[in-house]
């Protein structure tokens, strides 16, 4: 997109977004005063006047907000999702400095805080309403043939057939593809074949092109400099696609860090926001299912006592987030000191070290439950990968590719690979291969999925013993 109108629309978003934080404004204040009326204190409708003078500021912090969370950059690739996350936590940032506003600055004036808090809801729900329903309209019309823009692919193999098509594949961002530029005039059958590398300045003399898409291999990056100079001083926005991804694993991505790009090859997914969501949802949901399970807890604890020797509880440990090593708890299946003639093993179908209700324990992952303490002192998550005894991490770390990646994020009690199958004495490759796909593709409504999917595999799994 050229960055004239670029910027237009960007200014013309401002606008739009304002108008609506203070339609939002507004709205809250007569929901609160007229149409959900909870007492009022006093007894009076406190007047318009003082929130109409509140308004200046409102537009100046969420204006500054908005910017700051970076809400007007491109977005023809984007999803909803992320738009409204990036709106909720620009409004959620904008509501504590007007709060601040509020009580530095308008001292004299008593504000109603349930208007505070619809107005920070509506402004959320709004703002991002209004902007999905225009990037809708604009993704329908770019799959009908409007606010189109043309690039060029320079580059030969598997990059540059990649990137051909994944842009083919979005027909509503609005980018075609004229062809490519490349020596390999057959490698290609994405697009059409435009020329060489030589000849990159006569194809952009020829055609009306927006957009050139630098996709070359690692090995032909010294033809970088001679291809920025065929294209010189042209008005044509420049994308480069470093030949690194191939590398990349557990969400790499690209951070500009004071103007210098930094390519991740490799991060985590649960940082920052999303790291607090998990562990709220984690703290929430492991106290209620205590607070419910409490009777059968105390049950099993009976049992293991009344029918094996030893202490109820068995604590071993195991390797958690980043290499850290704690001790995770069970209730004790199998008679003490069970591995001293073996050695650390892993248990079989009919493994004689256990108690008389170890089977059954185990069978329904009731020895388990004491993990949730775990979770609550946050050396593991409800879903995760499962943790490993830090003598096998090492055996594994030696002959699987990729073991370690799975301790980028938080053991859990239940996980991808579990909900599989993958559970027990199972295989190993497979259930790095879930982890992994796991930490790729990680989202609260996963998390959800597989705590659904665990309920049914504990009733039926038959790998656990």
């Amino acid at each position: 997109m050229l960055k004239a109108h670029s910027r237009f629309l960007e200014q013309l978003m401002l606008v739009g977004d304002l108008l609506l934080v203070a339609g939002a404004w507004l709205l809250a204040y007569g929901l609160r005063f007229y149409v959900i009326v909870p007492p009022i204190t006093g007894g009076a409708v406190p007047p318009l006047e003082p929130y109409l003078l509140m308004l200046l500021s409102i537009l100046v912090v969420w204006g500054v907000s908005f910017h700051a969370f970076d809400l007007y950059r491109p977005r023809r690739i984007g999803s909803h999702l992320s738009e409204a996350a990036d709106i909720a936590k620009a409004s959620t940032m904008g509501a504590l400095v007007l709060v601040a506003v509020m009580a530095f600055f308008f001292k004299g004036y008593d504000y109603s805080r349930v208007v505070i808090v619809y107005f920070w809801l509506l402004s959320i729900g709004l703002v991002w309403f209004f902007r999905a329903a225009f990037r809708e309209v604009l993704r329908f019309a770019r799959r009908q043939g409007y606010n189109l823009r043309s690039a060029v692919i320079v580059g030969d193999g598997d990059l540059a057939t990649a990137v051909i098509d994944r842009i083919q594949s979005r027909t509503d961002v609005g980018i075609q593809v004229l062809g490519v530029v490349g020596d390999d005039k057959d490698g290609n059958g994405r697009a059409r074949w435009l020329g060489g590398y030589s000849d990159l300045r006569s194809v952009l003399d020829r055609h009306e092109v927006d957009h050139v898409i630098l996709a070359l291999a690692h090995e032909e990056y010294s033809r970088l400099p001679g291809l920025l100079d065929a294209i010189g001083d042209e008005p044509i926005t420049i994308h480069a696609v470093p030949d690194l991804f191939r590398f990349t694993s557990l969400r790499g991505g690209v951070e500009d860090f004071e103007g210098i790009p930094f390519i991740h090859l490799r991060d985590s997914p649960l940082q920052g926001w999303n790291q607090v969501a998990k562990r709220t949802f984690d703290l929430a949901f492991t106290l209620a299912l205590l607070a419910l399970l409490s009777p059968v807890i105390l049950a099993v604890a009976l049992a293991v006592k009344l029918t094996s020797p030893g202490p109820v509880l068995y604590r071993q440990e195991r390797m958690g987030l980043d290499g850290q090593r704690f001790l995770m708890l069970k209730f004790r299946t199998m008679r003490v000191n069970a591995e001293a003639g073996t050695g650390p093993i892993w248990a079989s179908a009919s493994d004689p070290r256990r108690t008389p209700i170890g089977s059954f324990l185990r069978r329904f992952s009731l020895d388990e439950l004491p993990q949730f303490a775990n979770v609550v002192r946050g050396e593991m998550s409800v879903v995760g990968p499962r943790p490993e005894r830090p003598v096998f991490v090492e055996r594994f770390r030696q002959t699987v590719p990729g073991y370690m990646l799975r301790h980028k994020v938080k053991s859990g009690i239940t996980g991808w690979a579990q909900v599989h199958g993958l559970r027990g004495n199972t295989s190993l490759e497979g259930r790095i291969q879930y982890d992994l796909e796991y930490i790729e593709r990680w989202s609260f409504w996963l998390d959800l999925k597989i705590i659904l999917l665990t309920v049914v595999r504990v009733l039926f799994d038959r790998n656990a013993y």
